[in-house]
């Protein structure tokens, strides 16, 4: 009899703490490692020995009052969006070119270690004689700012775009579910060591299984939105040129823009010839083929001419 009133006992506080642990679980948090949806993965609610009567127990007899909802002041609150608990990702693009790659490449190497940030990965590649690189980079989101300006002075900065994405509401709403699955824990652990029935044991024991994995993958996606809000990310493209694009220049007189033009013209001119004896020296073989057939056939007409002048001379004599 007593087995039998203690097994009921620990049914009513299981359902009670499905009734107050499980409203924590609704939430549907925009988690970078797709947490939400493992949440529907996990089994919230079960059943214990499903012959028990419980209708032997009136209600308001005190035997929920165990398991009831954790006190507001247990489960984290998101604080005010304007306040200090702000959680903002930056993010930033930057293209850029150089006419000396290695320098602006040692430059950027220094930028990096003197805003204590790092290189998540970089890699460069050759196209003919020229190189370019493109770079990860990470570095504290105190010194976002400073290294976005402080970039555009390495080399001529050709494009830059940021952007300051704000997750609070995300991030704390996993932060209070993380703090619901942790107390719900608590709870399960102390019914199991009261527990004295097999099938109640094995129950609970599944439920905890599943509140740890539940607090295991939380953590995770908190460690990941820590990681992208404490340093930012930043993606630069780095492209050796001949000459840089679209450099400003001041303002010239009508003589220097003359003497430009006749240099220019002149530097035309120049490179015309130089592409001229380019294709030439990619040709010559065809060019040497062509005249030699022209120089055979220029022979055989000559032959032909002279044969016929022959002819016609023999002929006026007779």
């Amino acid at each position: 009899m007593m087995k039998r009133l203690l097994s009921l006992f620990l049914a009513a506080l299981l359902l009670a703490l499905l009734t107050g642990c499980g409203a924590g679980d609704g939430s549907n948090g925009a988690a970078p490692g797709g947490s939400a949806g493992r949440d529907n993965a996990a089994t919230d609610s079960w059943e214990i020995n499903g012959s028990m009567d419980f209708d032997a127990y009136p209600e308001g007899d005190g035997m929920f009052d165990a398991v009831a909802p954790a006190p507001p002041g247990e489960v984290p609150s998101a604080p005010d969006a304007a306040g200090s608990g702000r959680k903002v990702i930056y993010t930033a693009s930057i293209d850029m070119e150089t006419t000396d790659f290695d320098t602006a490449s040692q430059a950027l190497s220094r930028l990096v270690e003197d805003c204590s940030g790092y290189f998540e990965d970089r890699s460069v590649s050759h196209r003919d004689v020229y190189r370019s690189g493109r770079y990860t980079v990470r570095v504290p989101a105190a010194q976002f700012e400073a290294f976005c300006d402080q970039a555009g002075q390495i080399c001529r900065l050709t494009d830059l775009r940021t952007t300051e994405e704000n997750v609070s509401e995300a991030y704390y709403d996993i932060e209070a579910r993380l703090a619901t699955q942790r107390i719900k824990l608590e709870r399960l652990q102390k019914l199991l060591s009261e527990a004295d029935n097999m099938a109640d044991i094995i129950t609970i024991e599944s439920a905890i299984s599943d509140t740890e994995l539940q607090i295991e993958y939380l953590t995770g996606d908190l460690r990941h939105y820590d990681a992208l809000i404490d340093y930012a990310t930043i993606q630069i493209d780095l492209r050796e040129v001949y000459r840089l694009s679209n450099t400003p220049e001041p303002p010239q007189s009508f003589g220097e823009r003359i003497a430009g033009a006749l240099y220019s013209g002149l530097e035309g001119a120049v490179t015309a010839f130089e592409e001229l004896m380019v294709l030439l020296a990619y040709i010559w073989v065809l060019i040497l083929l062509l005249v030699l057939v022209g120089a055979g056939l220029f022979v055989l007409r000559r032959r032909k001419r002279t044969k016929e002048k022959v002819k016609e001379e023999t002929e006026a004599k007779e």
